[in-house]
Order: structure tokens, then C-alpha cells, then sequence
């Protein structure tokens, strides 16, 4: 078979050869890949020289280079271009890819050369990088079960394989369940509803085959937040919040038994590991060290969130009864509903005024102009670049004259897309053994409103910080300057990732910004003065709902991972008890309900989900320093930054941190901006 991953691409940066793959390839590429590593491997055993950091450490780094470019495709394309073939391709090389990993990391003899390189690591004359590279490599081993004994490694594999397939299917399974369902109705029954939305609405009734004079709503944040913030009729915001609270409670894809496996597995693992919970094995390879000093940041946050978002409550309760006197309380699809029409009362935001102000182009375009400000970076259409899907738009990211990645941005909602926003690597930034440097090719994408008829995709506020957020993750990988593949870009603790992103919001909502970017679609008028005041005044406001909410989901992870004893964990009495405990009011349910919780059952934030308020301290700290010094883009404190993200995982990073702030980093700064102080 010709397939195109056997050999390095011949395309521009070497991005992947898009128009080339087909789905047969993957899994003969897989196969092969693992062979091509496994030789590697032991061509690293058998060698007869004694172990040093180039014959053992250096050439395991550099091992897997095809496997690598496989995985880099295949999974990112499961997510952005799924499909059954491709589902069912992930179920059969999951396990496979545990075992090839499982042989790696408990490769005895394979261990026994990088211990004698680390224990021997002060005889060697290593630089910070490589020093950095084999301490990380030695602990991996550790972590991974290289020191427990012989006999106990075969039920380590066993889980390893398990927790990897059920992860999967947890996965699949949110998919599945939100693209099942939908809701459609006539135009009477939305009262309340924004032209722009029952347009939108419309679009999907007539691409769905819907009779004419429909409207459709879906699972998907563009369709389903809309619904929820402005149709007046009670009784349908009901049905969609059932709809997207209760996925998978039921039938063929029900994750409840998918989460009692993953967490007893998880911490039976941990154990096995020498850890006394699964989130004490994670958090000890995390900036937060300890599952003490997790709960210690969110809940000295929690009081104060809790109390602003009770004031909430009785505010929108007094207009629910406006309204309704008669009815019982406030109820949680009451809450985005409410929460809108007392903003306008408040603040007079018209959110589909606010629209129009945020196309997506131009968006996108402030998120180039910030980082150009920042760190110099120019940002090039080249439509000539093999893309995966024809809504895949296609960088160059330029420096100096020079393509330094290429950054694929993929904004609108398919059927074959996971919801949500995230980004991710094609192909990370590394030197490879001959010196040459490997451009990373990023992915970052979204699920916005599709354009309309006579008007573009127009963003609610905070897509367009989603936009930035998601940018931000990129410039992570774009700035990246490290030697080394696992110890580049976006490769550091969890509790660190989330910083470039969460900082590239501050910019998004500044006044002086948004006086630049957010512009009319139809009139290119900059947005008025008056409503940029609307917003800065509303900058606090909801945030009892959004913290709790927030906070409520990272303790939710916490608890199932701090578990020490086998538990049946029953939903949604394990939750609803997580719940209680923290006193959380009724009219809010955490961020995610736990059978549809992607981030800690399929996509790697499993007792990590804390990161999300870990790190908006330090954006907010360091995002202070810039309004302090009186230049938001001042250039000593963007070069200070960048070096933060230029060094991926080749340092420590609260060093870094320390260098860029002078200091260590505050709370104070994230309490004043949200309104928590």
C-alpha cells in the first residue's frame, strides 16, 4: 500500500499531507510506526557501549518520530473529523497503543541504562536543557511503574489498557448523545429569541430536512446557550436543559458505569504506583504538588463566589415572581434566562447589539494584532496549504521574515466535531538529530455561529474570548524554542498550561482594545464609548454564577479522585453528596455534570480540572503588571513573557514566573476583577 506516513512529508513546513490520507492508512501506519520504535528501542537496549545521555536518553527522545506524526493526525481528526470508521479504528489501536507504551516504560533493561546515566548525571557535562530532559525522563519511568516488582506489572498493563479504552468510549459517547438529539419548533414558540438566532435556527432546520417553518436547536453551545438566555417560554427552556443535563444517563450511551470503572481503576492504579489516590499520583507531577494545596486554592475562593452568586439568586427570584407570582423557586433553566434580562436592566447591554460589534473576522484579527504588538508575529493566509476540511483555514506565522509554525483555525459546528473550543498540535516545535528545526503545525477550534444569509458569524462576547483564549494556547506552541519534542510547547504541568490562554483574555475585554478590534460588521464603526462603558461597568457581573459553577466542577474532580477505598460510585448520589457538601444552592449545577465531565473522564484534566482558577491567579497577576507599568504592550514585559513561553517544560516554571513578576504571584489581583474581594 502507498501510504503517506511511511516516509516524512514532502508538503510546505512538513505539514501533514491532508490530501493524501485516507482512513484506511492509519491502521497499517500504527503497526508500522510501533514496529519502527520498537526496533528503536532495542537497538538502545543492545547497544554495547555503556549508557550515556546521548546513546540512552537522547535516543529514546528521538525514538517514535513516525509514531509521533500518526497519533498527531489520527486523534486530532477523531476530534475535528469523526466518523464510525474512525471510532471504531480509535477502539481497536487504543489498547494497542497502551501496550506499546506499557513495553516502553517497563522495559527493565531499557530502565536499568537511563538509571545509570541518572545517577551518574553529575559526571556528565549536561546542559539545563538536557539536564532537564533526563530528569523528566527518569521520573516518567518511575511514574509509569518501571520500580514496582515483577509480578504486579502484568495487572498495571491490564489497567493501563482498560483506562485508555473506557476514556475513549467516555468520549464517544458525549458525541453521540449530543448530536442525537434536537429540538424543533415553530416561530410562535420563541418568543424572546434574537432574529440573528432563529435565523440561525432555520439554517439547521433546512439542512437537517426539517419541514419548512421550522426551527432547529441542538446540544451545541452556539444553538443551545441562545436558547437558554432568551426564550421566554418556560416550558421548552426546560426540555433542553433535561436534554443537556441528563446526556448520558441512559440507554446505549450511559457513562455512569464508564465513571465508576475509570475513577476505582484510576486509584487502584495510583495505589499499585505508591500513591495513596489517583490525584495525589497526578498532582505530584503538578506546579500544586498536593491534593491539599488544590483544595486550599478553591475553597478560599468558593465562600466569597458563594455568597455573590446567593445575591444573584434573590435578584433573579424577585423577577421570576414579577412575573410568575404563583410559581415555586428559581430553577437552574431559569437562571441564564433571568440573568440577561436583569443585565439589561442593569446595564442596558442589548447582547444582540453587542453582536454585531464581533464578527468573527475581526475578532480573529485582534487576536493577530495583540500578538503582533506582543511579540512581533505576522500572521499569513496561505490557502495553497493541504487542509483537512475545506472550513480549515490555513496560517503562516511569521517572524522576521521567517515561518516560525502554521496555525490551522477551524471555527464552525459539524456533526462530525466534538463541542466546545480547544487547541492542539499537528506536529510540536523540536531540533531534530541533524539540527534541523521542526515548525510546530497547530490546530485550534471552535464551534460558533455559522454566518447567515445576509450577515456574517457574529460573536457573543465571550466567544470572542474563547477565540482569544484558544489563540493563547497557540502562541504556546508558535514561541516555543526547545530542543527537545516532549519538553516543548504546550509539554508542561497541567496546572501551567492554561496561563498563556486564560493571560490572552485580558487583552480580549481591555477598553483600549476593544476600541481596536471590535468593529461593525456592516459599517466598520469602532464600538461606541458608551457601550464599551456598559461593559467594563458589567465586568462583575454574574460572576457568583460563573465561579460557583466553576469551582463546584473542580471539586466535583477532586472528589472522585481523592478517593482511597474500592467505592461503588453511584450518580448521581456521589455528586449530588459532593454537592451538598460545599452547599452549593440548587438553582446552579456545576459546570459539567459528571456522565458528560469530557475534560476528567476523556481528554486528560482528570484531577486537573483545578488548573482553570490555579492559573487565572497567575493571569491575573500578570496581566496587572502590563496595566501597571502604563503600556499594555509594553515590549520589556512582553520579552519577559515570551521567555516564559519560548522555554515549554525546560525549566522550572515558578522560576519563570518569578523572573517575569519580581515576585511571587498574588491572589489579590483575580478577587478585585472578579468582583470576589
Amino acid at each position: 500500500m502507498q501510504n503517506p506516513f511511511y516516509e516524512e512529508w514532502s508538503t510546505p513546513y512538513g505539514v501533514p499531507d491532508f490530501e493524501a490520507i485516507r482512513t484506511e492508512h492509519y491502521m497499517p501506519a500504527f503497526q508500522e510506526a510501533m514496529r519502527r520504535q520498537k526496533a528503536e528501542v532495542a537497538a538502545i537496549v543492545a547497544n554495547p557501549v555503556p549508557p550515556t545521555f546521548a546513546n540512552t536518553v537522547e535516543a529514546l527522545e528521538r525514538s517514535g518520530g513516525m509514531l509521533a506524526r500518526v497519533s498527531g493526525v489520527f486523534f486530532n481528526l477523531a476530534e475535528s473529523n469523526h466518523s464510525d470508521e474512525m471510532e471504531r479504528i480509535a477502539e481497536e489501536v487504543t489498547p494497542l497503543l497502551s501496550a506499546h507504551h506499557d513495553d516502553i516504560s517497563l522495559n527493565a533493561e531499557l530502565f536499568a541504562r537511563v538509571k545509570v546515566v541518572y545517577e551518574r548525571r553529575q559526571q556528565e557535562a549536561l546542559e539545563p536543557e538536557q539536564q532537564r530532559l533526563l530528569e523528566e525522563t527518569y521520573k516518567s519511568f518511575v511514574r509509569h511503574g518501571a520500580g514496582i516488582p515483577n509480578d504486579k506489572q502484568a495487572r498495571l498493563r491490564e489497567m493501563n489498557e482498560q483506562i485508555a479504552s473506557l476514556e475513549l468510549r467516555f468520549g464517544n459517547n458525549v458525541l453521540r448523545a449530543t448530536n442525537e438529539y434536537a429540538l424543533v419548533v415553530d416561530r410562535a414558540q420563541l418568543s424572546g429569541l434574537p432574529e440573528s438566532q432563529c435565523a440561525a435556527a432555520v439554517q439547521l432546520a433546512q439542512e437537517a430536512g426539517d419541514a419548512e417553518g421550522s426551527y432547529r436547536f441542538t446540544l451545541q453551545m452556539p444553538s443551545w446557550e441562545p436558547f437558554m438566555c432568551y426564550v421566554a417560554n418556560r416550558e421548552l427552556r426546560r426540555q433542553m436543559w433535561e436534554a443537556y443535563t441528563l446526556r448520558c444517563t441512559s440507554g446505549v450511551n450511559d457513562n455512569r458505569l464508564v465513571i465508576d470503572q475509570l475513577v476505582n481503576l484510576r486509584r487502584e492504579r495510583a495505589q499499585l504506583l505508591g500513591y495513596e489516590n489517583h490525584a495525589a499520583y497526578v498532582l505530584d507531577d503538578c506546579m500544586a504538588r498536593t491534593p491539599q494545596a488544590v483544595y486550599n486554592c478553591l475553597l478560599r475562593l468558593w465562600q466569597p463566589a458563594l455568597r455573590k452568586a446567593k445575591e444573584e439568586c434573590a435578584a433573579l427570584s424577585d423577577m421570576l415572581h414579577e412575573e410568575f407570582p404563583a410559581t415555586e423557586e428559581l430553577q437552574p433553566y431559569d437562571w441564564r434566562y433571568y440573568s440577561e434580562q436583569l443585565r439589561r436592566r442593569l446595564y442596558s447591554i442589548d447582547e444582540e447589539q453587542l453582536r454585531t460589534y464581533f464578527p468573527l473576522e475581526r475578532v480573529r484579527e485582534g487576536a493577530f494584532m495583540v500578538a503582533n504588538r506582543l511579540y512581533g508575529l505576522n500572521f499569513r493566509r496561505n490557502d495553497a496549504l493541504p487542509t483537512y476540511d475545506k472550513e480549515a483555514e490555513a496560517y503562516e506565522v511569521v517572524e522576521n521574515g521567517r515561518v516560525r509554525a502554521v496555525l490551522y483555525m477551524d471555527f464552525f459546528p459539524r456533526a462530525s466535531k466534538s463541542s466546545g473550543a480547544w487547541m492542539t498540535n499537528f506536529e510540536e516545535q523540536y531540533v531534530d538529530a541533524q539540527g534541523r528545526n521542526h515548525v510546530p503545525v497547530i490546530q485550534v477550534v471552535c464551534n460558533f455561529t455559522r454566518p447567515a444569509a445576509d450577515r456574517p458569524s457574529l460573536l457573543s462576547f465571550d466567544e470572542a474570548q474563547t477565540l482569544f483564549h484558544e489563540f493563547g494556547h497557540a502562541l504556546h506552541s508558535i514561541l516555543s524554542n526547545c530542543r527537545y519534542r516532549s519538553l516543548s510547547g504546550t509539554n508542561v504541568p497541567r496546572d501551567f498550561v492554561e496561563l498563556p490562554s486564560q493571560l490572552m483574555e485580558n487583552w480580549c475585554r481591555h477598553r483600549h482594545v476593544l476600541k481596536e478590534y471590535a468593529r461593525h460588521y456592516a459599517t466598520d464603526e469602532a464600538i461606541p464609548d458608551a457601550l464599551v462603558e456598559k461593559l467594563q461597568a458589567a465586568t462583575t457581573y454574574g460572576q457568583g454564577f460563573a465561579n460557583t459553577e466553576l469551582l463546584a466542577a473542580s471539586l466535583l474532580d477532586m472528589d472522585f479522585h481523592t478517593l482511597v477505598s474500592p467505592k461503588a460510585v453511584d450518580l448521581p448520589r456521589f455528586e449530588d453528596e459532593a454537592m451538598e457538601r460545599i452547599g452549593l444552592i440548587p438553582q446552579i449545577v456545576s459546570r459539567y455534570r459528571s456522565p458528560y465531565f469530557l475534560h476528567i473522564f476523556s481528554t486528560g484534566y482528570d484531577a486537573g480540572y483545578y488548573s482553570y482558577t490555579w492559573t487565572a491567579i497567575l493571569d491575573a497577576d500578570a496581566f496587572e503588571a502590563f496595566c501597571e507599568s502604563g503600556d499594555l504592550y509594553n515590549p520589556l514585559l512582553a520579552q519577559r513573557f515570551r521567555r516564559i513561553l519560548e522555554h515549554g517544560n525546560t525549566t522550572d516554571l515558578m522560576a519563570l514566573y518569578r523572573d517575569f513578576r519580581g515576585r511571587e504571584p498574588s491572589v489579590d489581583a483575580l478577587l478585585r476583577n472578579r468582583g470576589l474581594a
